[in-house]
């Protein structure tokens, strides 16, 4: 049986659920592309996207997870 503060999340918590739930339990560190927030634009090339999408498809994210696991 979880806690009172587990089954209440947090007022105010700007993250996606997915990242919220990663954060939460500390089970594994919360991808960098996860932590971006929608620009419009795709993160890698920039191509035009609606207000919700941050990558244009699978290869620019697979992409920019391989050049940010490079730069750290």
């Amino acid at each position: 049986m979880e806690t009172i503060q587990e089954s209440f999340p947090e007022k105010g918590l700007a993250v996606e659920p997915l990242v919220a739930a990663t954060i939460n339990t500390g089970a594994t560190p919360v991808p960098t592309r996860l932590s971006l927030p929608p620009k419009g634009a795709c993160w890698y090339c920039d191509k035009p996207l609606d207000s919700v999408r941050r990558f244009c498809g699978k290869s620019c994210s697979d992409a920019f997870d391989e050049e940010a696991e490079f730069t750290r």
